[in-house]
């Protein structure tokens, strides 16, 4: 993951810009104090750790890729860049305050590996929020309809939510409650989902540059005749029916707020909101 990354991250910040509303999402269910210290966990060229750090909390970032790593140097030299993945981390027991993890479960080698791990180096009572997407949800994107073998690859990837919450669970974590994200017409992040109501986003080679599916090689020639039948529907008015009949209430994404608790109360219930 880290290699394909090096490769993406050379214009990654051009498109993949850290979302207001989801900042502040991610900061209400951290909970963060201003003398902890906390972990981003496959950060990127950090985007979102940075956000996190103006806002007055301290934060470590730890990515695989170098390339990510340089660009997010050069952005904070303030903030603890570190290369590792959420399966190996050369930070101590009990060290960190929280953690969060905007989109990157899907690389993780060993789900169960990496969220035992996690649990070591975070602190009794702290937070862990993660933003990813499930299956489930993923098979609700019109994307579906115009590039179906990049969407086919890109659900095998993601584990479902039973398997999160298994793993989650399984290490000593306890699941607070999951979150619903729909997306928003003036999403700053341009990650898979974002043309959701822009679908002209998708013809902007920048934007496609910085989503791993859309810049892949073995994609291209899906992208390109996918591109041009969406042209076609946009010019002709029938992508509203297409994006219509793709409308459910799944959500596109998903919060998942874990807590490392003294007790083991890992079968309490888990809350779903609706937004």
């Amino acid at each position: 993951m880290g290699v394909k990354y090096d490769k993406l991250g050379i214009n990654y910040n051009v498109t993949r810009k850290a979302d207001p509303f989801l900042v502040q999402t991610f900061l209400k269910y951290l909970r963060p104090k201003l003398k902890g210290i906390y972990l981003d966990i496959g950060c990127g060229t950090g985007n979102y750790t940075n956000e996190f750090q103006k806002e007055g909390y301290r934060f470590i970032g730890v990515d695989p890729s170098l390339e990510m790593l340089e660009k997010a140097r050069l952005k904070n030299k303030n903030i603890g860049w570190k290369k590792g993945s959420a399966e190996k981390l050369e930070l101590a027991n009990n060290s960190v305050d929280g953690i969060i993890g905007c989109l990157t479960v899907h690389h993780w080698t060993n789900i169960n590996k990496a969220f035992h791990e996690l649990y070591r180096v975070l602190k009794t009572d702290g937070r862990i929020v993660i933003f990813t997407s499930t299956p489930k949800q993923m098979k609700g994107y019109w994307l579906n309809h115009y590039f179906p073998r990049m969407l086919d690859d890109a659900i095998t990837q993601m584990p479902s939510l039973s398997h999160m919450e298994n793993a989650i669970k399984k290490c000593g974590l306890e699941i607070v409650e999951t979150e619903k994200y729909f997306i928003l017409p003036n999403l700053q992040d341009k990650f898979l989902y974002s043309g959701k109501h822009n679908p002209e986003y998708y013809f902007d080679e920048q934007i496609r540059n910085g989503i791993s599916s859309f810049s892949s090689l073995e994609n291209q020639m899906e992208v390109k005749i996918g591109l041009s039948k969406l042209k076609a529907d946009i010019d002709n008015g029938e992508v509203h029916k297409i994006m219509e009949s793709y409308k459910n209430n799944k959500g596109d994404y998903l919060f998942i707020v874990g807590r490392k608790s003294v007790g083991n109360r890992s079968n309490q219930q888990v809350q779903i909101i609706q937004k």
